[in-house]
């Protein structure tokens, strides 16, 4: 007996499903977020007969797969080709997303041109026309012959489509946009991002064709549709940065097939995204000279450091409470550093507005910039500005102590290399360290105090 159809309630934020309607989300705790869609019955496909002695249904043992390692594509882009891990693994299923307008679907078609030459590309859009594809890749310069695009938000047709003409990279821009036609709820709802990826899924898996998504963000920045969306894929990496300003921080935030550590840097200009070579040299273009409040860190990200500039600033509070800001830093961690140094250093902040930004959309969340974050604070407070070439790095405790951080070698060296003459550094790394810097002076500091008085010296 054919199954009946019923109504339920999904959460558009997390993809909660209720029999009822809530006003406000068990879930995830959202207001207003739970719309009424109607579930049919799945239709099971039963196997052939016979089918169940092919290759799909068949199971092998480890000994029996081929440890030779795949080949990957390579987009001709050595920052995105960092973040994948080496380049496109054949069969894999790529989610990119990020805020409108900073750059999503521009990287696609630019990375068409350099694809295009050897590959056969098809690119599926549900929000442009052809026309609208023409232009924008006529101002990017991209003339490749192998690519075709598709103009389709039926996800069964684009699917058939594929079968039919075998492409070697499908891009599709973006699921959102896709729908099953026998769902009856509306394109972008956690139902049809759900089963469109999912088809989309098996489609690559069977046919070892990479497909590239692209997905939208809803309001508070997080991945629109279902959580079980960046489950799905193989690979999801994420757009960073303000649109207001150049520079992107491309991120991967899963991927199966490489690092989730490694980050790629582009500058947005007119004729699309430029990589960055030299990330440090570009964060500290236009830096001020000899003016209390800025200092400058190194980070590790996957295998490479790059030099932030961090700005503080403390200035009297017209509040009876203090205000505390910061952007591109954890905020928590911004109080918890305050009240340490407070307490521990005697630098006292409890009346004052206090703010941090980091200077080129990069977001640190590495325990090694405390101190940077403290001293760039401290010079602002006491209007000391510290050595335009000296460096700082190191995590702060709770007793106001400096721990040792990891590959302090590679942050020296990097800093040498741009022409800083003096590193501050805590004092266990100092004594640590496996190599000799006669280009740059190190000093080694016990505590945030002794820290600061010979970064100003």
């Amino acid at each position: 007996m054919a199954g009946k159809t019923k109504s339920v309630y999904i959460c558009s934020e997390c993809g909660y499903e209720s029999a009822k309607w809530y006003g406000k989300c068990p879930g995830c705790g959202q207001w207003n977020t739970m719309n009424e869609e109607i579930v049919e019955p799945v239709k099971k496909n039963q196997p052939a007969a016979g089918s169940l002695h092919s290759d799909f249904y068949r199971s092998v043992t480890l000994a029996d797969i081929s440890t030779v390692e795949e080949e990957r594509y390579h987009t001709g882009s050595s920052e995105l080709d960092r973040v994948l891990g080496g380049g496109i693994v054949k069969g894999s299923l790529i989610l990119i997303s990020g805020e409108p307008g900073i750059g999503k679907s521009t990287i696609l078609l630019q990375i068409c041109e350099y694809l295009g030459q050897t590959l056969k590309i098809l690119y599926v859009s549900g929000e442009e026309s052809v026309r609208q594809i023409k232009l924008r890749a006529a101002r990017l310069g991209v003339n490749s012959p192998n690519l075709y695009i598709l103009t389709q938000t039926d996800i069964e047709i684009v699917i058939e489509h594929i079968k039919s003409e075998k492409p070697d990279i499908v891009m599709i821009d973006s699921i959102q946009t896709m729908d099953f036609t026998e769902l009856n709820s509306s394109p972008g709802s956690v139902t049809q991002v759900r089963e469109c990826t999912t088809a989309v899924m098996r489609a690559a898996k069977s046919l070892e064709i990479p497909v590239i998504i692209v997905g939208h963000v809803n309001k508070d920045g997080a991945i629109a549709g279902p959580k079980v969306l960046e489950h799905i894929v193989d690979a999801v990496l994420y757009f960073e940065g303000d649109r207001q300003m150049s520079y992107r921080i491309l991120r991967a935030v899963k991927n199966r097939y490489g690092s989730t550590n490694e980050i790629g840097v582009f500058d947005m200009g007119d004729s699309g995204l430029q990589q960055v070579e030299n990330p440090s040299l570009a964060m500290l273009s236009g830096r001020p000279k000899n003016v209390a409040g800025t200092c400058v860190t190194c980070v590790i990200e996957g295998s490479r450091p790059i030099l932030a500039e961090i700005q503080g600033l403390a200035t009297t509070s017209g509040y009876g409470t203090p205000r505390r800001m910061a952007t591109g830093f954890d905020y928590n961690r911004m109080s918890l550093l305050l009240a340490v140094v407070e307490k521990r250093a005697g630098y006292y902040f409890s009346n004052l507005d206090a703010y941090v930004n980091v200077v080129g959309g990069l977001r640190l969340d590495e325990p090694a910039c405390d101190l940077a974050v403290a001293l760039s604070l401290i010079s602002s407070l006491k209007d000391k500005p510290i050595g335009e070439n000296s460096i700082v790095f190191g995590e702060i405790g709770l007793a106001g102590e400096l721990r040792a951080v990891t590959r302090a070698d590679l942050r020296i060296n990097e800093a040498e290399r741009l022409g800083f003459k003096k590193c501050i550094m805590p004092y266990n790394n100092l004594k640590h360290l496996n190599a000799r810097h006669d280009g740059i002076e190190t000093v080694g500091a016990k505590n945030v105090r002794e820290a600061f008085l010979a970064a100003i010296n």
